[in-house]
């Protein structure tokens, strides 16, 4: 397996990363994921909570609410 945004599961981002859950790798790997699939720059992912669970709520800053949506669809298609 590999690293990748796998789709929506209703109104979750479902997210696979191959990093294990130890001192934070997993939280990296997903911030590096969102950032590199989404066009974004370095910094603008933050983990808001869930940093120990497999739920997670990211905030996003300086993107545009609809090419985020529009990128977020493409990717969920492929």
């Amino acid at each position: 397996s590999k690293d990748c945004i796998a789709g929506w599961l209703e109104s979750t981002l479902k997210i696979k990363v191959q990093a294990p859950p130890e001192k934070g790798k997993a939280n990296k790997a997903v911030i590096k994921l969102l950032e590199k699939s989404l066009g974004l720059a370095k910094g603008s992912v933050e983990i808001t909570s869930g940093t120990t669970s497999t739920i997670k709520t990211v905030s996003i800053s300086s993107a545009d609410e609809t090419l985020l949506q529009k990128n977020l669809e493409k990717i969920c298609k492929t």
